[in-house]
């Protein structure tokens, strides 16, 4: 069980430290230009805060795992991160934008949740 949570957050990490760096380092127009038309519904901080809370949710999966200290925080992390995502489903849903991603995203962040609480406790 230990490997399967390595390899989803592993897998995770990528996703979330990649895209919330990309939302943090881009401008919002950028952004807008490059697909993401759910930015330009946001004031520029509340983008950068949405990035930075997945770039966050990203090192928490693997930091307090890796180091073994404070573990039971990749669970929260992961727990956190499919509250994130949820979001993101509800934004793309109404904006009749595709959420194939972000569900994905979201039912690999709860069951990495999952896997975690019992990893941990």
């Amino acid at each position: 069980m230990t490997i399967a949570l390595w390899i989803i957050n592993g897998l995770l990490a990528l996703a979330f430290i990649a895209a919330g760096g990309m939302k943090v380092a881009r401008p919002k127009a950028a952004l807008v230009a490059s697909g993401l038309g759910w930015a330009d519904d946001y004031a520029d901080p509340t983008v950068k805060l949405i990035g930075a809370a997945e770039i966050l949710g990203g090192l928490g999966l693997i930091l307090p795992l890796l180091t073994g200290i404070a573990p039971l925080l990749t669970p929260i992390a992961a727990t956190a991160l499919t509250v994130v995502m949820i979001g993101a489903v509800t934004v793309h849903t109404r904006r009749k934008e595709n959420a194939t991603p972000s569900i994905v995203l979201a039912a690999l962040s709860a069951i990495s949740a999952a896997l975690g609480f019992l990893v941990v406790l």
